[in-house]
């Protein structure tokens, strides 16, 4: 891959990201945008919408001939699956209910996925001021500064994020594993962001996270994290037709010292 062409990738991404947090934090600020349920409980705004319109409209003025994968207007895998050029891989909000609630934990993240490789991610929060950045062999940053995972190598004394789904029928297994790995390590937490807790691990703030999440909500997160150290995988085999790259199917990630111990809990409390 041409270093150039990445390096405009990233530095387009984070201007559009940086852009669409601004419609974010006003909206939020003006309270105006209003909610509304798809699949009947899983909550989009308007916000969501508009900003969801903007990056599209960006990455289509700005490269005409690549695709657009978008958790709002475009979320067909059969694009990425075929496609032979690059496509952004984009979620408008992170942290949908977050931003509709008055929390911070709220993230735009783009990715771009080209021959089955993430080779740019962004993930900007505008509530906390952090845009978060890499590219594939390059490392990973957070406003300019070099980021890496914990060193923390014990599980017991770790703290594992991970999140829970708007479908409710497979609360029996999670709440089996929760139990398990919460028995195992220091603690849990629960923010309500993919992208940002991959971020988090990324920065070592977060010493590990799973959970099964969309190809938007962990394209960038998963670059980032995997550019500050951590290893990438799954904890149950990926049978989703999903695209390697971003599969986010039973997502594990950690330093190299705590994956393989939260990988044997994770494994083991399957019912």
């Amino acid at each position: 891959m041409d270093e150039v062409t990445v390096d405009e990738w990233l530095s387009y991404a984070k201007s559009w990201a940086t852009h669409a947090g601004a419609m974010i934090q006003e909206a939020r600020n003006l309270a105006d945008f209003s909610e509304q349920y798809k699949s009947e409980h899983e909550l989009v705004t308007s916000t969501d919408l508009a900003v969801d319109d903007y990056l599209c409209r960006q990455i289509k003025q700005t490269f005409p001939d690549h695709l657009i994968l978008s958790e709002e207007s475009s979320p067909d895998l059969a694009l990425v699956q075929k496609s032979d050029v690059p496509v952004w891989v984009i979620d408008p909000i992170d942290g949908t209910i977050n931003f509709a609630q008055g929390l911070l934990y709220v993230a735009v993240s783009i990715a771009v996925l080209y021959q089955g490789e993430r080779w740019v991610g962004v993930v900007h929060a505008p509530f906390l001021n952090q845009t978060f950045s890499a590219i594939k062999g390059q490392g990973a940053w957070l406003n300019g500064e070099e980021i890496h995972v914990s060193k923390r190598s014990d599980i017991r004394n770790a703290i594992v994020a991970t999140g829970f789904p708007y479908d409710k029928t497979a609360l029996p297994q999670l709440m089996h594993s929760l139990g398990s790995v919460l028995a195992s390590c220091q603690d849990i937490r629960r923010n309500g962001s993919a992208a940002l807790d991959l971020c988090a691990v990324a920065s070592g703030v977060i010493d590990a996270y799973y959970e099964t999440v969309k190809p938007w909500d962990m394209a960038a997160g998963a670059l980032i994290a995997n550019e500050a150290g951590a290893l990438v995988g799954s904890y149950t085999p990926q049978n989703d037709s999903w695209p390697s790259a971003i599969n986010g199917h039973c997502l594990l990630v950690a330093p190299p010292d705590l994956y393989h111990s939260l990988l044997d809990i994770l494994q083991l409390s399957k019912i």
